[in-house]
């Protein structure tokens, strides 16, 4: 049976084999009181998903609003008065 959630108590037993399967099946769900509590995946799938694709600039350049002459009007009001 190929494994994909386990109990905190079972992941703490089985530590070795969480990571194992996390690394060759993919995301292994630890769950805490019936709730999911965190996601084991392998370095590579991490590396892989947080990898970061371009920058601010280049993003920004590739919006579709760009070019539209999209007008944005910002508020001259003062900031409104906070009571403590």
């Amino acid at each position: 049976m190929d494994r994909q959630i386990w109990t905190v108590a079972e992941a703490k037993a089985k530590f070795s084999e969480v990571i194992e399967r996390a690394m060759s099946l993919g995301p292994q769900t630890i769950t805490r009181k019936g709730r999911t509590a965190a996601v084991v995946v392998g370095a590579e799938e991490w590396q892989r998903k947080t990898k970061r694709v371009g920058n601010l600039a280049e993003f920004l350049a590739a919006s579709p609003l760009r070019g539209s002459n999209l007008k944005v009007r910002r508020l001259k009001d003062r900031p409104r008065k906070i009571s403590l």
